[in-house]
């Protein structure tokens, strides 16, 4: 029977949010996923800039298949960014935004033992 557990972003120290130092690949790192367990991911974004900053999301990879790109509002709230993408074999997730800095991101992990 699979075992759930939450757990924190692996680049997050205490669960406080992960400031997007990045302007380019490879990223900020946010989570190195287990090895063999699944992790279910759920990350959020917030801008505290006054303009509108794209960033970019890298799953395990920098190819734009491995990537997804938006948005994230000036002096927003929490936007959803990642809605509970399955991932593990050790993959790391990273990120990056146009500018440095001024996106920090929050999530957790869905961590699915077999």
């Amino acid at each position: 029977m699979a075992t759930f557990s939450k757990v924190i972003l692996s680049g997050s120290t205490n669960n406080k949010p992960i400031l997007v130092v990045a302007t380019a690949t490879v990223g900020t790192a946010i989570h190195t996923t287990g090895a063999t367990d699944l992790d279910e991911i759920w990350i959020w974004a917030h801008n505290t800039d006054g303009t509108d900053r794209k960033l970019t999301i890298e799953f395990g990879g920098v190819a734009a298949k491995d990537t997804i790109e938006l948005t994230i509002p000036a002096e927003s709230g929490l936007v959803p960014v990642v809605q509970g993408i399955p991932m593990n074999g050790s993959a790391v997730v990273t990120a990056f935004a146009a500018s440095a800095s001024v996106i920090g991101i929050v999530g957790f992990v869905n961590r699915i033992t077999a």
